[in-house]
Order: structure tokens, then sequence, then C-alpha cells
């Protein structure tokens, strides 16, 4: 997997959501078979065997690899999501955002004491998605096990918002 240049899947559209911003784009990867199985085995391949209980992933680009890696694993998968969007009872955590702040969801019921937890999204950014996602699992009294990343922008120093977790990814730019 290690020889696989996941990079050149990876497509730059510049100036989107906003002026300014490069936002790395993973459909061209998605939507090749190959690449995409090669990078189910390479997140896994990030876990070097630990056991884990249920992988979290976070709306909505958390969503594509999460499931899978959670099905690979033969573990749970668990949705994190914007406030509203999930039916039963849920637990709230905010976080800050450049400018103001925003919020996530979990189900209540979604992670049992002690479980090991793998939390995986698309990109690590800036942290803040990441390290309130943790929170709410830690509230719900699960373990971190790893944050898995399939991109870091290692310029936006995201990962030391997450320094008290194992916290891996298969691209840096």
């Amino acid at each position: 997997m290690k020889n696989m240049d996941f990079k050149s899947y990876i497509r730059d559209i510049q100036d989107f959501p906003k002026e300014g911003v490069v936002f790395k784009d993973i459909t061209p990867l998605l939507k090749n078979g190959e690449a995409l199985n090669q990078t189910v085995s390479a997140l896994l391949e990030l876990l070097d065997d630990k056991k884990i209980d249920k992988v979290v992933g976070m709306e909505s680009r958390g969503f594509f690899f999460a499931p899978l890696l959670a099905s690979k694993l033969g573990a749970g998968f668990v949705p994190v999501r914007k406030p509203g969007k999930l039916p039963a009872k849920t637990l709230q955590q905010s976080y800050d955002l450049e400018y103001g702040t925003d919020m996530l969801e979990v189900h209540q019921d979604s992670i049992a004491k002690g479980d090991k937890i793998l939390v995986h999204d698309d990109v690590l950014a800036t942290g803040g998605t990441a390290f309130a996602t943790c929170e709410l699992i830690e509230r719900l009294g699960g373990e971190i096990v790893q944050c898995n990343f399939l991109i870091e922008l290692t310029f936006l120093n995201g990962a030391s918002k997450l320094n008290e977790y194992p916290t891996k990814s298969l691209i840096k730019y």
C-alpha cells in the first residue's frame, strides 16, 4: 500500500468554498475502485492491529471511509452530526470556529463505557471538529484508541489540538 501515490488522486480546487482556500477534493479517489480499496487498506495499516469496537465518523466527509473501516474491522459505526440530524436522544458538544462556534451531536446510546474507539475524518485541518468529537466520546465513556485522517493539512497545526490522542494521517500537505 505504501507504494501507491495517494496524492495523485486528490484534486485541488482553488477558492472553494471561499476565496483564498485550496480545497482538497477526494472525489477522484472515491470514484476509482482500486484507489478506494488501497486507501481503506492503508488506513487500516495505520492502526497497527489495535482492537476497535466502534469507528466514529464526523459529518459529512468522515462518512465516506469510517463505515468502510468499521466493516473491515468488524466494528460498529457511529455518526457524529450537526444539530437536529439524529433522531434519538443526543449529547451535544460545541467547538470554536475561525469566526464563531458550531455544535456536534452523537446519540447518547451509541458508545458504551469502555468501548475502544477509532475516530476518523477525511481531513485534519485546525482540529476543532476532531477535538469536539473526542470530547463527546469521552463524555459517553469511550476510550479513544486513535484518530485517523485521510489528509492532514500540517500548516494548520490541527494535530497539536489532539496531542493527548494518538493521531495518524495517510497524506500530509
